[in-house]
């Protein structure tokens, strides 16, 4: 039986294309700036971002951090949601690595950080019983596949430059957020000091991340990663299928958010199904269902898994279906009509 994954997009499959181009990748050492396949993936991400340079790095959650060592200093505070990758899937690094204190936000009124979230919680040293504030976090596209407005980012982006604070950008599945607002990742990555996006994502690529700011900062960051155990030496082999995927990999992204959509129109007229269609803005569908005893949650997953379908157990918040390139049209139709079959036995 097939296995269809619904899990993440982090279950990409490297193509065929990305197999060869890893065999075939001209290599030299990373660490002296010496593989040409790794200095043009990060050229060309560079050049895409509209940001002067970038880094290579083993993965999201190792850029994310390697940005906050640059930002920061121990004892500085750190404005972020609550909800945030770098609060929720980072293993306390930022604590553990820089000493700097995190400032976890629930957004009031929007489902991400706003001018009005943060202008409040900004701190100075003025104050001698304050941490100064050293940096804000930003997500786009959101943790739960929702997408932040440029708007939003622009009134934050003259906030942070009123009190010379930078801004670093999560931006994992930037390109999704860019093809969901329509707009090209630079009008995204030109409003923050520094970004980071993940290639092994729903771009497909097997390992990797790149991390991208200014020449100054991705010098210090360089520094960073080499203090952080990062220097990969021939990383060429693994830079390789990053190249497919920021050159080809970005076009297949409207398909999966039009996937996604497709399950949200499947599922919505199911009665037990508890969910917002209007939320689904990129390749991510969060619901729940009304349990009645015999129908549970669980339940749906444990039937989904039994069914050929692979899902996560759910968390407190529900359950999590995630479209990415090992799916297509006539999976996601099947998987709807598996979830609409244990619902109506």
């Amino acid at each position: 039986m097939k296995t269809r994954d619904f899990r993440s997009d982090t279950m990409t499959l490297p193509t065929a294309q990305m197999r060869d181009a890893m065999r075939d990748a001209v290599v030299g050492d990373d660490v002296v700036d010496e593989d040409p396949t790794v200095n043009r993936l990060q050229e060309m991400s560079a050049e895409i971002l509209g940001l002067e340079a970038a880094l290579f790095v083993p993965s999201g959650t190792f850029g994310n951090q390697c940005a906050i060592g640059v930002h920061t200093r121990p004892g500085d505070e750190v404005i972020v949601g609550e909800t945030t990758h770098v609060i929720d899937h980072e293993a306390g690094a930022t604590a553990a690595l820089w000493g700097a204190q995190t400032r976890t936000v629930a957004p009031e009124n929007t489902r991400y950080l706003s001018y009005d979230d943060i202008l409040p919680r900004i701190r100075t040293l003025e104050d001698v019983h304050h941490p100064g504030t050293g940096l804000i976090i930003l997500e786009n596209a959101l943790a739960d596949g929702t997408v932040m407005p440029l708007d939003a980012m622009k009134k934050i982006r003259s906030l942070a430059d009123a009190h010379d604070i930078p801004i670093h950008l999560d931006g994992a599945r930037i390109f999704n957020a860019a093809v969901a607002l329509d707009v090209k990742p630079s009008q995204i990555a030109e409003l923050v000091d520094s970004v980071m996006f993940c290639l092994s994502k729903g771009l497909g690529a097997p390992v990797g991340s790149i991390l991208a700011g200014s020449a100054a900062f991705i010098r210090a960051a360089k520094w960073k990663r080499k203090q952080m155990g990062g220097g990969m030496r021939q990383a060429g082999v693994i830079a390789a299928p990053g190249i497919i995927a920021i050159t080809e990999g970005v076009a297949r992204l409207k398909e999966d958010h039009d996937n996604a959509k497709l399950l949200a129109k499947l599922l919505a007229p199911i009665p037990q199904m508890i969910f917002d269609p209007d939320l689904v803005q990129t390749n991510m569908i969060f619901c729940n269902i009304h349990e009645d005893g015999e129908k549970t949650l669980q339940g749906l997953t444990d039937h989904l898994n039994q069914s050929g379908f692979t899902v996560y157990d759910p968390g407190w918040w529900g359950q999590r279906f995630v479209i990415c390139s090992r799916v297509d049209e006539d999976d996601v139709r099947a998987f709807a009509a598996s979830i609409k079959d244990y619902l109506s036995e």
